[in-house]
């Protein structure tokens, strides 16, 4: 591959994401959820009793936005707060029986923008393409990992997401 092809991986990788989140989001937004408060739930659905500092850092933002949405979502009545028995200073978050019908309600949607986007592809450059952005994921964790300039805080959650729900999870 030309330098400059390989150099516009990173920009057609980023737009591409940047597209299924807007793609999702629209998708969304009739039902009164944002891209950020599906995130949320994905990640508390997934690691039950994280922390509000901890899905801060899982959905890669500071943590008094992380804090509003998690407000919001408590509003709602789709996520509780529970105080840290060892330290009452730390919240854990949990899905309420509520918040986890929303989600189950919602994943569908997550799986129909992939799908849709996917369209345009056969079954075997569907599977071929989500192999190798698995090795470029992977070889990139790898980086991550092994740079001391990266915070280990950094690095929760990367492998949270598992089988094809990677690209599902990590684009919308």
């Amino acid at each position: 591959m030309p330098d400059r092809d390989t150099l516009q991986f990173g920009w057609l990788t980023a737009d591409t994401a940047r597209l299924f989140r807007t793609v999702f989001a629209r998708r969304v937004r009739e039902l009164g959820l944002t891209r950020a408060q599906w995130l949320a739930l994905t990640r508390v659905n997934r690691r039950p009793g994280v922390s509000q500092s901890e899905l801060a850092d899982m959905m890669e933002i500071e943590k008094a936005p992380a804090g509003r949405i998690v407000d919001r979502l408590q509003q709602k009545g789709w996520i509780e707060r529970r105080a840290e028995p060892s330290d009452r200073r730390v919240n854990r978050i949990y899905l309420t029986e509520q918040g986890a019908r929303v989600h189950a309600a919602i994943a569908p949607l997550a799986d129909a923008t992939v799908r849709d986007a996917l369209s345009g592809l056969s079954d075997t450059e569907q599977s071929r393409l989500v192999a190798l952005m698995s090795k470029v994921k992977a070889q990139l964790s790898a980086m991550a990992a092994n740079d001391p300039r990266i915070s280990l805080s950094e690095l929760e959650g990367i492998d949270d997401v598992d089988g094809v729900e990677i690209e599902q999870q990590q684009a919308i």
